[in-house]
């Protein structure tokens, strides 16, 4: 596997999940794979989960490890062609890039979307660019638009808890104060159609996802009959995809407070398991009784973000 984008590029969900499993067992019996080998972990924007779990992923595979916050302690870097370099930027991305893939042997990139324009976010400029000229195998730690490692991890958690054998899994957005990615939700419905589960997705009209991840999802735009019957319930806010109106993308079109899941929202579920990838703000996205209940799944689930990265680190390190 020289890229890890999308689920697809993971192959067969069983022989994915069968293998996270193996690894959950013994997270250190592959350490041969990474002996002398280096992982460069690149962060643009800000990370907790991410930077530690994949940090801890690499370690387990016995890999040395470097992270570089490009925003703190390196060169400002400009990434577009045909710029007059005459302000602060003083390193463009087209040499960074190759030197960075010369000290390591995989690199992974975390890029948010800038909001600036919908076609520069979702024609993934940043992660492309490390693709075509570093050399290297390049795993995404959550871009423009998809965080594939956190919707592994979701996939692990949903398969460990689930009570029947094809539960009813619905992401539902909830209101947030600032304009957030779509990348979280994106990747979730993308692995959730791939996956053998009977998948919803619930939002105010404005917020339609892209079709390319929506797939054949059934949309709901009544939250509450959404709700009816759900095993899991993933609540994750999104700004405004721009998909009908090219014009509002990134906006913030509701603060809809209905939206938080609560209580009474749960209520109406299957005793529902309660998911959100974190950072979570509480008692908008979520109140403090449900997800302090015991059917929340937010600590499991992001645990479960080193044994998704450790999977995708073992499959790049044997194809090395």
């Amino acid at each position: 596997m020289r890229v890890f984008q999308n689920v697809q590029d993971l192959g067969d969900l069983k022989t994915a999940l069968a293998e996270a499993f193996e690894v959950k067992k013994d997270r250190f019996q592959f350490q041969h794979l990474g002996k002398n080998k280096t992982a460069l972990l690149i962060f643009f924007n800000n990370s907790l989960r991410t930077r530690l779990s994949t940090q801890k992923a690499a370690m387990n595979l016995g890999m040395n490890v470097i992270v570089l916050d490009v925003n703190q302690g390196a060169w400002k870097l400009e990434t577009e062609r045909g710029v007059i370099m005459d302000s602060d930027k003083s390193e463009h991305l087209l040499e960074a890039i190759p030197v960075m893939g010369s000290y390591c042997d995989i690199i992974g990139v975390r890029s948010f979307a800038t909001f600036e324009s919908r076609k520069d976010d979702y024609e993934e400029k940043i992660l492309n660019q490390f693709i075509k000229y570093s050399g290297k195998p390049v795993f995404f730690m959550e871009s423009a638009t998809v965080h594939p490692l956190q919707s592994f991890a979701d996939l692990i958690t949903i398969e460990e808890y689930k009570k029947t054998a094809r539960p009813k899994v619905v992401l539902s957005w909830a209101p947030h104060p600032k304009a957030l990615p779509q990348a979280v939700p994106n990747s979730f419905a993308q692995w959730m159609n791939a996956a053998d589960v009977d998948f919803v997705i619930t939002h105010p009209e404005g917020y339609e996802l892209d079709p390319m991840f929506v797939g054949d999802a059934k949309v709901e735009y009544d939250q509450m009959k959404a709700f009816e019957g759900a095993d899991f319930i993933y609540a994750k806010n999104w700004s405004c995809p721009g998909v009908t109106r090219p014009e509002d993308y990134g906006k913030v079109l509701s603060k809809d407070m209905s939206w938080t899941v609560d209580e009474a929202h749960m209520a109406v579920t299957n005793n529902a398991y309660f998911m959100h990838c974190l950072p979570v703000r509480r008692n908008m996205i979520v109140t403090d009784d449900v997800i302090e209940s015991p059917q929340s799944l937010v600590i499991p689930e992001a645990a479960n973000r080193e044994i998704s990265a450790t999977v995708v680190l073992k499959r790049m390190l044997e194809a090395l």
